[in-house]
């Protein structure tokens, strides 16, 4: 942080004798130079008593530390832009390459955060006893960043910083719906900002199907504009607090992991995001040739896995599966060797889900389509937990997951449910939107709106 070698000598020097908990003035600085051997390379005794006669006071001592810092990150600044200015006359550099490293070098400079090439035991363990000390003083709290859904937060402890999960599944399977439920949990429920970037669908269609969960009116009804007085009435009255939730949608098509990588770093800045959504990985681009798909989709994965790192956060990309799985006989339940184009995606996520609903197979009408549907969630990878299955209810007229009925969680434990028949597929309730049913006699507390 020192322009001239000689004054970071002596800060060193001043370190030292304050980790020793001993006095510190010029007598004391000079010794501790001279022991290691460094006084003659500051300028001798005199040169030091010299520095004291430079400021009259310490009394604004934390505004002139303030003054070095500056100084310190004009410097960088200055030489950044050299930098950026030199590579910008040379043609063999990927422009887009480019942008990434001025982007990622002035949010690194305007954070003043600079990376820490190690630490010492003594103080990752001690930081390490302080999350310990935590978690056990809060028991009844989660240590990551909550998902809504009961099961999975009490697997994972809610989905960790800096970790990169994978949701996969095959189309059809609501991953997406899935993904855009957990989104919505976070920002709707707990207030933590979350991005979404869906390279896939436009944002006001993601906007359309969190107001129909959030309603309860079927996102046919909504797209076709028909709404009974009472379905509008509801409408208007509980997407309020969907229109206030920090959720940030991103639509930009074919994203490069350059331009990601700099959209998120600007909303970690500005909104402090907590959680991000990549809809989906196989969509995007590396942003500059690297090779075949195979080696361009391990670039991305290890990208992401980096910037979750970066950023502090939990980043969620959802990922198609290879079309083996429709070819396999029995089970079409998904495993790890289905994650399609690379095994870096496997490797470089901290966990990875699959998302699976058996009926979708079994449909033999359409209007079966939109009762209320059994999925499982297969914990395939977990780096620092338990692999388990899981199940969830799905919604699909509100493209939207809940936890299931109680009674039925694990998969492991259907036989400890008898109220579980593996030949009932589906759960059909009445709506509350219907004005002539009386629910004065029924159990409602399992009704999906």
């Amino acid at each position: 942080i020192f322009y001239k070698e000689s004054h970071q000598k002596i800060c060193e020097a001043i370190h030292t004798l304050f980790r020793k908990s001993e006095p510190i003035d010029i007598m004391t600085v000079t010794n501790e130079l001279k022991n290691s051997k460094n006084l003659e390379a500051v300028g001798g005794a005199y040169y030091i008593a010299q520095l004291t006669n430079k400021v009259a006071s310490a009394a604004n001592i934390e505004y002139h530390a303030r003054i070095l810092v500056q100084k310190h990150i004009e410097r960088e600044l200055i030489k950044s832009s050299s930098d950026i200015i030199k590579m910008a006359y040379d043609e063999s550099i990927d422009v887009f390459d480019l942008l990434d490293k001025a982007q990622g070098g002035l949010f690194e400079l305007s954070e003043n955060n600079f990376r820490r090439s190690y630490v010492t035991m003594d103080s990752i363990v001690r930081e390490a006893v302080e999350e310990i000390q935590k978690a056990r003083t809060h028991t009844d709290e989660l240590r990551g960043v909550p998902t809504g859904f009961t099961e999975l937060d009490g697997v994972t402890g809610g989905l960790q910083r800096s970790d990169l999960i994978i949701l996969a599944a095959r189309p059809g399977m609501g991953k997406t719906a899935l993904a855009l439920t957990i989104a919505r949990n976070m920002a709707v429920n707990h207030k933590r900002p979350v991005a979404v970037f869906s390279l896939e669908m436009a944002a006001i269609q993601l906007a359309t199907r969190l107001i129909a969960s959030e309603s309860g009116i079927p996102a046919e009804k909504l797209r076709k504009g028909e709404l009974t007085e009472s379905e509008w009435q509801a409408l208007t009255t509980n997407i309020g607090s969907l229109a206030e939730a920090p959720l940030y949608l991103d639509d930009t098509p074919a994203l490069s992991i350059f331009e990601l990588r700099a959209k998120c770093r600007r909303l970690k800045e500005q909104y402090d995001i907590q959680f991000a959504v990549i809809d989906y990985l196989q969509l995007m681009t590396a942003g500059m040739d690297k090779g075949n798909r195979e080696q361009e989709i391990s670039t991305i994965s290890r990208s992401l896995k980096a910037l979750a790192k970066e950023l502090n956060i939990p980043i969620m990309a959802l990922s198609q599966l290879s079309r083996d799985v429709e070819k396999r006989g029995g089970t079409k339940k998904p495993v790890l060797s289905d994650l399609r184009e690379s095994g870096a995606i496997e490797q470089d996520a901290d966990i990875v889900l699959f998302v699976y609903r058996e009926q979708y197979y079994n449909i033999e009408d359409n209007h079966k389509n939109n009762e209320i549907q059994e999925a499982d969630l297969r914990i395939a990878k977990h780096r620092n937990g338990q692999i388990k299955d899981l199940r969830l209810k799905f919604i699909p007229n509100l493209a939207t997951f809940s936890d299931p009925d109680p009674g039925i969680g694990y998969l492991n434990d259907v036989s400890a449910n008898p109220s579980f028949d593996e030949k009932k597929k589906t759960m059909t309730v009445q709506s509350k939107m219907n004005n002539d049913t009386d629910y004065s006699s029924a159990n409602t507390d399992n009704l999906p709106f």
